[in-house]
């Protein structure tokens, strides 16, 4: 069974979906957080107002795993990283909002 029948399914595409805007939020983490603390670095963050510009850059990562299941005809993955991608959207969207 080659790589691509085998994970050529919705939920490897949700799990993947769910975990590369973590994996970003992580690395802006690492980047900027000046040697704080993760919850430390969240309060700065929702205490300047950017804490939603984060995870909605951090989500925009979905676009790579994305792009690179279609490249390889993942069609059912790339429909679980869409469908996760919405969720994440909705979640940012109804934050801003309320």
């Amino acid at each position: 069974m080659s790589f691509t029948t085998r994970f050529n399914n919705t939920i490897t595409g949700a799990i993947a979906g769910a975990i590369v805007p973590v994996t970003a939020f992580l690395v802006f983490y690492l980047a900027l957080a000046d040697g704080s603390s993760l919850v430390q670095f969240i309060d700065r963050c929702i205490d300047a107002g950017n804490l939603l510009q984060f995870v909605s850059v951090s989500v925009f990562a979905n676009i790579v795993i994305f792009l690179v299941f279609n490249h390889f005809d993942m069609l059912r993955a790339s429909k679980g990283v869409l469908g996760i991608t919405i969720v994440w959207a909705l979640a940012v969207f109804s934050i801003k909002l309320f």
